[in-house]
């Protein structure tokens, strides 16, 4: 009977968590109403390609692809307090915003993931939206 209700628990959770990619515009909307942005490509992405103004650089995958999630999520937790609070991902291209926002949304258990249609190149830069330089 535990594991049944265990179960049931379990993937109500996983109905309840939300992954969606939404476009420049919603992106913007949910940046001015306090919807943090979370940019996690490489520090050499940032400094050759610009970042969108006011987003949280936290690389997740470093140039060869390593991670250290517990260290991540450390930092994302001072960003992100709750896990029901929303958040907006991006990446370049929207490939690592997909695999680390399924993962937040389907293992961590955070219930309002967002990326960024297209990452910073095709849904940010080639819709000619402005980027600006890293602080760090």
């Amino acid at each position: 009977m535990r594991r049944i209700f265990l179960l049931i628990l379990g993937l109500s959770a996983l109905l309840m968590a939300e992954f969606k990619s939404i476009d420049a515009q919603n992106l913007l909307k949910m940046q001015k109403s306090g919807i943090p942005v979370i940019d996690i490509r490489t520090p050499s992405e940032w400094k050759d390609r610009g970042v969108i103004q006011g987003a949280h650089l936290l690389m997740f995958f470093d140039a060869n692809g390593r991670y250290d999630a517990q260290k991540w999520l450390e930092k994302f937790s001072k960003i992100v307090k709750d896990k029901k609070e929303p958040f907006i991902l991006y990446c370049a291209h929207a490939n690592r915003t997909k695999a680390v926002g399924n993962w937040l949304s389907q293992k961590m258990g955070y219930q309002k993931v967002y990326e960024l249609e297209g990452g910073i190149e095709y849904g940010w830069r080639e819709k000619g939206m402005p980027v600006v330089k890293p602080k760090n």
